[in-house]
């Protein structure tokens, strides 16, 4: 009885607890800076607050540079744009462009400015069932005005954590019997290992790997050069999806604005450089081997966790996995000490 409870509960408070994760997420990042500045003298409630702040200048910072950034390379894709469409007509095959009617490179301009002049009268209409669910929402359902309440409400969950983090942990581990707490300390120690070395390591790591993308694509020549770079070093939180992202994205512009092979070729060249240094020198010398897990085993946990639950599955596969490797190998070790392995 108590079980299906608890299960109800989770369900349909799911957004509240959604947000609460993310608070937590936020506050096992950010908690070692705030340590470190109490291990400096700084009290904690002050080093909460220079966290905050330095987070939330560098994170608005780098939001105002992606943005100049990307409307710039916009501007300019605008401009190439009648380059792109000799270029697409170009590598169009002859038996396409018969079915499409689009005979010279004049017709595929006037399909492809009809599409867009569709799309934008089209726009309003498929905008005005969402508008009419979002204002019935709205009008009819507290919940919806809870949740989004909720997320605004997220930093004030990471500033209560952040400062509440050090009794809670002393609270939980009130809670363990004595003879079990060694037991629990160390394996906590080494979660938070596990957990800090793939979580934190990274996030470097997608830092990284969206500067290394952008400038090689920007000296490449390729339009859209740190839109690009930066989805693909994002999108690499989740173990080989950002790496495809880019390629797919960067050779497909390459083609449309160069219209050759070379430029492709330059694009796979160069993704496949940074992701050798990702593996051999970025990754062990930031993550480290503290994960540990397998490309094999982290692969397959990715298919799992997005055929379960889909992007939060795929997001959360890898540290989950890694974590549970971690009581793997308690029980691998418990068995070897075991009566029953060692009896003979």
């Amino acid at each position: 009885m108590l079980i299906a409870v608890i299960t109800a509960v989770l369900y349909y408070s799911s957004a509240v607890f959604l947000q609460l994760f993310i608070a937590f997420a936020l506050a096992y990042i950010l908690n070692p800076a705030v340590e470190l500045l109490e291990r400096k003298g700084v009290k904690r409630l002050y080093g909460i607050m220079i966290v905050f702040c330095v987070t939330v200048t560098v994170c608005s910072a780098f939001a105002v540079f992606l943005v100049i950034s990307i409307t710039n390379e916009f501007s300019n894709m605008q401009l190439n744009l009648p380059a792109y469409v000799q270029h697409l007509y170009e590598i169009t095959p002859v038996s396409i462009k018969s079915y499409l009617g689009v005979e010279t490179s004049d017709k595929l301009a006037l399909q492809l400015n009809e599409l867009l002049q569709q799309a934008r009268t089209a726009a309003p209409d498929l905008l005005k069932p969402l508008l009419t669910f979002l204002q019935r929402a709205l009008t009819s359902t507290v919940g919806v005005l809870l949740a989004i309440l909720g997320y605004l409400i997220i930093p004030v969950y990471l500033f209560y954590l952040l400062c509440d983090l050090p009794q809670l942990k002393a609270t939980i581990e009130s809670y363990i019997p004595e003879r079990f707490r060694q037991i629990y300390t160390d394996k906590l120690a080494e979660i938070d290992a596990v957990l800090s070395g793939f979580i934190r390591g990274q996030l470097s790591v997608c830092a990284i790997l969206a500067i290394l993308y952008s400038a090689g694509l920007f000296f490449i020549g390729i339009d859209l050069a740190i839109a690009i770079g930066v989805l693909a070093g994002v999108t690499f939180i989740i173990p080989y999806v950002g790496t495809i992202i880019g390629i797919c994205l960067s050779v497909v512009m390459a083609l449309l604005k160069f219209n050759d092979i070379l430029h492709p070729l330059l694009c796979l060249g160069w993704f496949g450089f940074v992701q050798l240094l990702e593996g051999t020198i970025i990754t062990p010398k930031i993550v480290g081997d503290t994960v540990g897990l397998h490309p094999l085993v982290a692969i397959v946990a990715l298919l799992i966790g997005g055929q379960l639950f889909g992007i939060m599955g795929m997001l959360l596969a890898v540290p989950v996995t890694a974590v549970l490797q971690v009581f793997l190998r308690s029980l691998t070790e418990y068995y070897r000490n075991s009566e029953f392995y060692r009896e003979g």
